[in-house]
C-alpha cells in the first residue's frame, strides 16, 4: 500500500556552498548544443481544402509559424516560395496536378461534418489526408497531425528510451463509448491501439456492415485522435488471428494500411502473413509512420524452440520497426522457452525490438517479462483483446510479488505548499498499483541530501522549489540540470546509480508545442521577463531546444552556458526595436503582472497582412493571486495563453517518467489533479 508522510528533516541547507568539481560550470563556455529538435526547417505543403473551409488554411500556417497563400492554379502555386503555406480549393483541381514531379507534400484537409462528401480522387492524389471537425475543432490536433507527418515529432525515438513499454487496446465497436473515460484509460499505458475489425459501423436496416468502411473507420480514428496525446497503433486483424477482417482478401488490408499511413498513424501492424509485395510496399511507403509486423499463432503447436520460430522473426525484421510474436499456449514451460528465445534474439539481433508474448491464463507470465509493447487491458473495457490480457495496476503488482518490482521510497522535498502535489503524485502511485511509498520532506536550513541518497531503498525525489546544482551531494547532473543550473528530480537507474534531472524545461517545451509544430519556432524571436536568471534558465533551455532566437529579456542578463544568442532589453528605445516576438513566457512573481498587459498590447498591432503569421503565444509562470490576469489579457488580444497549471501538469507528467519509468497522460493529471493544475 503507498503512504505520503510528511516529516521534518534538517536537509538541503548549503545552497550557496561551493560546488564540487564535477559540477562547476566553465564561464567561458557561452554556446550549448541542445539536441531536441528533430527538424527545424520550414516544411513545404501544399493544402486543399473545401468549398468553404478556406479558413482552415489560415489555422494550419498559424501552427506552421509560416506565411500563406491562396493559389488558383499549379503554374500560381509553384511561383511561391517553398516556406509559404499554399492553399488551394478542391474546386480549382485540374489534370496539371496530377503530374508526379513536384516539391511539395500534399494535404488534402476533409471536413467531415460539411456538406462535401470526401473526394477519392484528391485524396489518391495526396501524400496525407487529415479529417477534422468544425462543430467541435481540435487545434492541438492540427499541431499533432502536421508536426508528425512533417518529422518534427518522433514518438518511437521516446519511447524506445524506455525501459517498459505497454499499450491499451480500444476494443470497443464504437470508439465514442471510450472517449468520456479515456484519460483513466490511459493511464500507465504508451501508446492505444485502434482494433479497425472490431468497429461496427451500424447500417440502415439495424446490422452492421462486415466490415467497417474507410469513411467509417477514418472518423472514428479522427475522435480517438483528437481525445488522446498517446501515439496509435492502427490494427487490422484477420479472422485466423482473433480478428474480423477476412483472410482470403489480401487486397482489402492493403487499402486499409495505406489509409492508415495517409491519417498519419503513428504505427501500423502489419500481419506477416500478409503477401510480401503488399508488406514492400507499405515499409516503401510508411513516411513517419513505424511497421509492427506481427504474428499470431492460435494452434497451440507452435514452438519457440523450433528454427521456424527465428525464421519469423527475420522476416519480420526485413519490414518491420518493430516485430512482434504472439502465440496461445498450454504449458508453463513455454513460457521459459519464449524466454531463452528472447535472449537469444536479443543477443544476436540489434535491431529491431522484439516484442513476445503467450497468451492464455498460463502465458501471463511472458506479460511481465515482456518489455516491448504488451498489451494492456482496463476494467472498464467491454472485452479483452486477447486471452490472459492483465491490466497495467495487475502487471505491476505481479511484478512486485516476482521480486522484480521492489518496494521504494520515493521522496518529495519542499516547503509546506508542496505537500498538495506530492498528494497527487502518491494517488498517481495508487492508480498505477505501485508498491512504493511516499514521503513528503520539510526542506531545512541544515542537513544535506546524503543521508538519503544512502538509503537502500531509495527510489527517487522531486524538489519543489529546485536546488541549484552548486547544492551539496547531488549525485552525476544531466546535460540539461547541468546546463540549467537546477535541479528538480533525482531518478535511480536501471544499474542503481542516480542522476539529477530537471523536468521544469521539458513541462515548458511542451507547453509551447501544444498547439503549434516544433519548426514554428525555429530562428524566430522571444521575449522573456524574469527578476533572475535563476528564475528563467530553464525557460531559455526550452526556448533554445525548439532552435528559437534569437531571445530577448527583461528584468534580467543571462549569463554562463545559455548567454549565446540572449540580449537584455535595457530600455523603451530597445523594445522599440526588438522584432516582433513569436512568443512571450513571464517568470515574473504575480504581484508584478501588472508590467505583462502593456507589452501583450505593444506586441498585439493588426497591421500585419493577411497570409503573414508573425505568432503569439503567451507563457505565465506566476504562481499566486494576480491584480490583474495576464492570460485573460493575453486571450483577449488574440494570444495563444498558458499558465503555470499547464507547465506544472506536463512537468508532473515528465517527472513521474523519470521517477517510475511510466505513463501518466496530460489529460488525467489535468482531470485528476482537483484543480491543482
Amino acid at each position: 500500500m503507498v503512504q505520503i508522510q510528511t516529516r521534518p528533516m534538517s536537509l538541503l541547507s548549503s545552497m550557496e556552498s561551493t560546488p564540487t568539481p564535477h559540477h562547476t560550470l566553465s564561464k567561458s563556455r557561452s554556446v550549448v548544443e541542445i539536441k531536441e529538435l528533430l527538424n527545424g526547417d520550414k516544411p513545404a505543403l501544399l493544402i486543399f481544402y473545401e468549398d468553404g473551409q478556406d479558413d482552415i488554411l489560415g489555422v494550419a500556417a498559424d501552427v506552421l509559424g509560416q506565411d500563406w497563400n491562396i493559389a488558383r492554379s499549379r503554374r500560381q502555386a509553384d511561383r511561391e516560395s517553398l516556406s509559404t503555406i499554399v492553399g488551394v480549393s478542391a474546386t480549382n483541381v485540374g489534370e496539371e496536378w496530377y503530374e508526379k514531379d513536384r516539391s511539395r507534400t500534399l494535404v488534402y484537409f476533409h471536413c467531415v461534418d460539411s456538406e462535401h462528401p470526401l473526394d477519392d480522387s484528391l485524396s489518391s492524389l495526396c501524400d496525407y489526408e487529415y479529417l477534422y471537425t468544425r462543430s467541435t475543432f481540435y487545434r492541438r490536433d492540427v499541431a499533432r497531425y502536421l508536426s508528425f507527418i512533417c518529422g518534427q515529432i518522433n514518438p518511437h525515438r521516446d519511447l524506445a528510451r524506455k525501459a517498459r513499454t505497454t499499450l491499451i487496446s480500444t476494443t470497443f465497436p464504437d470508439v465514442r463509448a471510450a472517449l468520456p473515460n479515456l484519460e483513466i484509460l490511459s493511464v500507465g499505458a504508451d501508446a492505444v491501439e485502434l482494433r479497425v475489425d472490431l468497429l461496427k459501423e451500424p447500417l440502415s436496416d439495424g446490422s452492421y456492415a462486415a466490415v467497417p468502411s474507410l469513411k467509417y473507420v477514418g472518423e472514428q480514428l479522427m475522435l480517438l485522435r483528437q481525445r488522446t496525446e498517446l501515439p496509435i497503433i492502427y490494427t487490422t486483424r484477420c479472422t485466423n488471428e482473433n480478428g474480423r477482417f477476412p483472410m482470403d482478401d489480401p487486397d482489402l488490408f492493403y487499402k486499409y494500411l495505406m489509409k492508415a499511413i495517409q491519417w498519419g498513424c503513428e504505427y501500423i501492424d502489419v500481419e506477416l502473413w500478409l503477401p510480401e509485395d503488399i508488406r514492400r510496399t507499405i515499409a516503401s511507403m510508411k513516411g513517419n509512420s513505424k511497421i509492427i509486423s506481427a504474428f499470431h499463432d492460435f494452434s497451440r503447436t507452435f514452438k519457440w524452440t523450433s528454427p521456424e520460430a527465428e525464421e519469423l522473426f527475420r522476416r519480420g525484421a526485413v519490414y518491420g520497426d518493430v516485430v512482434k510474436m504472439i502465440v496461445l499456449v498450454s504449458t508453463m514451460q513455454e513460457n521459459y522457452e519464449l524466454e531463452n528465445f528472447r535472449f537469444m534474439i536479443q543477443q544476436k539481433y540489434s535491431h529491431p525490438p522484439f516484442s513476445g508474448l503467450n497468451m492464455g491464463p498460463v502465458g501471463q507470465f511472458s506479460r511481465m517479462m515482456n518489455k516491448i509493447f504488451t498489451p494492456i487491458t482496463h476494467p472498464i473495457l467491454p472485452m479483452i483483446a486477447a486471452p490472459g490480457q492483465l491490466s497495467a495496476a495487475e502487471i505491476n503488482q505481479a511484478l512486485h510479488s516476482m521480486g522484480q518490482m521492489p518496494k521504494l521510497d520515493f521522496y518529495g522535498i519542499g516547503k509546506g505548499g508542496s505537500t498538495v502535489q506530492a498528494a497527487f503524485i502518491d494517488k498517481c502511485f495508487n492508480e498505477l498499483s505501485l508498491p512504493h511509498q511516499f514521503i513528503f520532506v520539510e526542506r531545512s536550513p541544515k542537513g544535506s541530501l546524503e543521508s538519503l541518497l544512502r538509503r537502500p531503498n531509495f527510489g527517487g525525489a522531486y524538489m519543489d522549489p529546485p536546488l541549484p546544482t552548486a547544492t551539496p551531494c547531488l549525485p552525476n547532473l544531466s546535460d540539461a540540470a547541468r546546463t540549467i543550473g537546477q535541479v528538480d528530480t533525482i531518478a535511480v537507474r536501471a544499474d542503481g546509480s542516480h542522476v539529477a534531472e530537471n523536468a521544469q524545461w521539458k513541462g515548458i517545451r511542451a507547453t509551447l508545442i501544444r498547439d503549434f509544430v516544433p519548426s514554428a519556432y525555429s530562428s524566430r524571436a522571444a521575449l522573456l521577463l524574469a527578476n533572475a536568471e535563476s528564475d528563467a534558465a530553464a525557460s531559455v533551455f526550452a526556448l533554445k531546444s525548439l532552435g528559437i532566437g534569437p531571445i530577448y529579456t527583461i528584468g534580467f542578463t543571462m549569463q554562463g552556458p545559455l548567454a549565446s544568442g540572449v540580449s537584455a532589453v535595457r530600455g523603451i528605445d530597445d523594445l522599440k526595436l526588438l522584432e516582433h516576438p513569436f512568443a512571450i513566457i513571464s517568470a515574473l512573481p504575480a504581484d508584478k503582472s501588472l508590467l505583462v498587459g502593456p507589452l501583450l498590447k505593444h506586441y498585439s498591432g493588426s497591421g500585419r497582412q493577411p497570409g503573414f503569421t508573425a505568432g503569439k503565444v503567451f507563457v505565465d509562470l506566476a504562481t499566486g493571486q494576480k491584480r490583474i490576469d495576464p492570460l485573460a489579457v493575453a486571450s483577449s488580444l488574440g494570444w495563444t495563453a498558458y499558465g503555470i497549471a499547464d507547465v506544472s501538469a506536463w512537468a508532473t507528467v515528465e517527472t513521474l517518467r523519470l521517477l517510475v519509468g511510466q505513463n501518466v497522460p496530460y489529460d488525467f493529471v489535468r482531470l485528476a489533479s482537483g484543480g491543482l493544475y
